[in-house]
């Protein structure tokens, strides 16, 4: 690298090119902490997040002026990039979802004459350990408690989610649920999910529900059962009808993460599940 190309911050595209180069050089990626239950994609997002902190640093320059504010295009000419304005962020409580969940439904289909239905649950992020003490209460009202009910601090800044079954003419009942940053995202085939009963009176039944949480890039899953037959669940568009018995992967409101739902013949009990496109 040439000392002129140090000092001087009117930089050629090849400029930065080599810059950027020898920053992913110099960069040492460690170990992300990351559930278990979550597979795979986890560590690659971490570096390229890691890569674009030192290419910003990078870009900045040694001045602490923008060198990216006099580039050349191809011809010669300085350019100057556009300022993108941030988006204004959801500011009351209300808005953002903080006392009311965002819900959504995953599923729904037809038992023996029995309709049944799962849906989401999605709270907002507290900002404040108050914000949060309220959250508590509304959770509680609708019969929801997070894990960490009795710590009101541990909900700021994270999103809490609970999924819900009705089956029939029962009162909906929780099968699962959980807190997380906004940023914890998925990625690639990182799955998480659980399975249950479709009907909440027979705890004693094979196990052929199945609902989780997949990366916006999934677009299929397959769900097997022991009997050696499968199900396979396939993206639809955000707004999409839910129509009756059919396995979906599809956006929640409120989630970061596209959410799925399988469900087996009767008989059919759970083996295994799995991203495969």
């Amino acid at each position: 690298m040439s000392a002129d190309r140090e000092t001087n911050h009117t930089m050629t595209d090849r400029d930065i090119a080599l810059l950027l180069a020898d920053a992913a050089d110099e960069v040492e990626i460690g170990i992300a902490p990351y559930q278990a239950v979550i597979r795979g994609g986890r560590r690659r997002r971490a570096r390229r997040w890691a890569l674009a902190t030192a290419a910003a640093l990078v870009i900045t320059g040694a001045s602490g002026t923008l060198a990216l504010a006099s580039l050349r295009d191809g011809g010669g000419s300085e350019v100057t990039p556009a300022v993108t304005q941030k988006p204004t962020l959801p500011s009351t409580p209300e808005e953002r979802h903080v006392y009311v969940p965002q819900e959504t439904m995953l599923g729904a289909g037809t038992e023996k004459g029995r309709q049944w239905y799962v849906t989401v649950d999605v709270w907002g992020a507290p900002r404040t350990e108050a914000e949060a003490q309220a959250q508590l209460s509304a959770m509680s009202n609708r019969g929801e408690e997070p894990w960490d009910k009795d710590k009101a601090s541990a909900l700021v800044g994270k999103i809490t989610y609970f999924v819900r079954r009705t089956y029939g003419s029962g009162a909906p009942t929780l099968l699962m649920g959980d807190s997380a940053s906004p940023q914890d995202t998925m990625a690639g085939t990182d799955l998480k999910s659980g399975a249950s009963t479709l009907d909440p009176k027979k705890t004693d039944g094979p196990q052929r529900l199945v609902v989780g949480q997949v990366a916006k890039t999934a677009q299929t899953v397959l769900c097997t059962w022991k009997d050696g037959t499968s199900t396979e669940a396939r993206r639809v568009a955000a707004g999409a009808d839910v129509n009756s018995d059919e396995a979906t992967i599809r956006p929640v409101a409120g989630s970061p993460d596209n959410w799925f739902v399988c469900v087996g013949a009767e008989g059919a009990m759970f083996d295994s599940v799995k991203v495969t496109k």
